[in-house]
């Protein structure tokens, strides 16, 4: 026997079963009890969000910079300018670097001091990792030219002191390479161009004595010391040499040096 259903009246309420509803915002979810915690969470977010924005909104006070010497690029305090020649020497050959990217802000880098050294218009520094006949037409021209060098050590470089006896037309350019010696191989490497001029390199056993910034090996120079050194040959002129011996060395008391520092990355190139 089936139980008989309970009668209803028009005016009763029905009472539909309780699902998902679109139209609910947070106040409508509260559990059984009572539960706010999707509310709080909600405004909580949205403080979150007013401060982050109240911190974009502070004023920022700009790194201030130690002065520095406008002749060597070093703090004023540690100015190596009392080490440099007083005037630029005059040479006739023109001397291109290649500087890594990562070597242009370093504080002891040492293109600043060469380029104080020299007159301008023979000493260009070029600044990139990647170099084409689009990107930089006057580089391309230089390396297409015969009496043009490049200073980079390897199996098939010849020594630079023998190479301007034998050479029938006198080199009149250098390029040399500032930075670490895996920075410098991926330049040499990967830039067809630094291929085209004859490759040389120096034979020497002269230790760096740049001890401003410490080279990984006693046969590493420095990119000055490079310079210094392959001018000289191609100047015939010693007296480059002799004032490179001039710069600090270790016996040099080194303006504002008051303690041993952890040595640096030098950049460097084996010769």
């Amino acid at each position: 026997m089936e139980p008989q259903k309970q009668a209803r009246t028009p005016g009763d309420p029905v009472a539909w079963p309780r699902g998902p509803s679109t139209s609910q915002t947070p106040d409508d979810e509260e559990g059984p009890e009572g539960n706010t915690a999707p509310a709080a969470a909600f405004l909580g977010a949205e403080a979150d969000d007013a401060c982050a924005d109240a911190l974009w909104e502070l004023p920022v006070e700009p790194a201030e910079r130690r002065p520095e010497c406008s002749r060597c690029s070093r703090p004023q305090k540690v100015c190596l300018c009392p080490f440099l020649p007083l005037h630029p020497l005059h040479i006739s050959t023109h001397l291109y670097i290649i500087q890594h990217p990562a070597e242009e802000n370093k504080v002891l880098r040492t293109v600043p001091l060469l380029a104080a050294c020299l007159p301008q218009d023979k000493c260009k520094v070029k600044i990139g990792r990647r170099f084409s006949e689009e990107r930089d037409p006057e580089l391309s021209t230089v390396c297409r030219k015969s009496d043009t060098l490049i200073l980079y050590p390897g199996a098939e470089a010849a020594n630079l002191e023998e190479f301007i006896l034998d050479s029938p037309i006198y080199p009149s350019t250098i390029i040399i390479i500032d930075g670490t010696w895996s920075q410098a191989k991926d330049i040499f490497y990967k830039n067809s161009l630094f291929r085209l001029p004859k490759q040389v390199q120096l034979k020497t056993s002269v230790s760096s004595q740049y001890v401003i910034r410490t080279q990984p090996t006693n046969r590493c120079l420095s990119t000055l010391e490079c310079a210094a050194a392959a001018l000289s040959i191609l100047e015939k002129n010693d007296y480059i040499q002799e004032s490179h011996d001039g710069y600090p060395t270790s016996n040099s008391p080194v303006p504002g040096k008051k303690k041993a520092q952890k040595p640096l990355p030098a950049e460097s190139v084996p010769f």
